[in-house]
């Protein structure tokens, strides 16, 4: 699995105009799954991602969680996170896993981040969606497991 993850002040995901999913103060994670993820990367990216001290504490250090902060997460599926550019122009997403292995992981990073006690939204899986991302920070990791 891979993630880009950005603490935001506010995130929302539209479809066809209508907001879908927004939150507050807290994460947006793109979530990409490879064809051999499964539970363990789940496990190992939420228990990473809930506990994370990349929020700022009462004296300005980056020293609290999102759990500390009582924040949210909008979880975006993200296969192109895959994309392999080293030949050619146009990107091939054969690294990806194809959406019906994928779909479920992603339902189930999802809840359990949610069963973490993260409040938890979600995109639309395999939805052209406009997400509005406004960073904080600007704070952007990238994670792999």
């Amino acid at each position: 699995m891979r993630v880009v993850l950005q603490r935001v002040n506010y995130g929302s995901v539209s479809v066809d105009g209508r907001t879908i999913a927004q939150i507050g103060p807290g994460l947006v994670i793109l979530l990409g799954v490879g064809p051999s993820d499964g539970e363990a990367e789940i496990e190992y990216l939420v228990n990473k991602i809930a506990n994370l001290r990349i929020f700022e504490d009462e004296q300005g250090k980056i020293n609290r969680s999102v759990l500390d902060i009582g924040g949210s997460a909008l979880v975006v599926s993200q296969f192109t996170l895959y994309a392999d550019t080293r030949k050619g122009r146009r990107p091939s997403f054969t690294d990806a896993a194809p959406p019906e292995l994928a779909r479920p992981l992603v339902d189930r990073f999802a809840q359990r981040l949610n069963q973490a006690g993260v409040l938890t939204q979600t995109g639309e899986f395999g939805a052209h969606m406009q997400v509005t991302i406004h960073n904080y920070g600007p704070v952007t990791i990238w994670m792999e497991r």
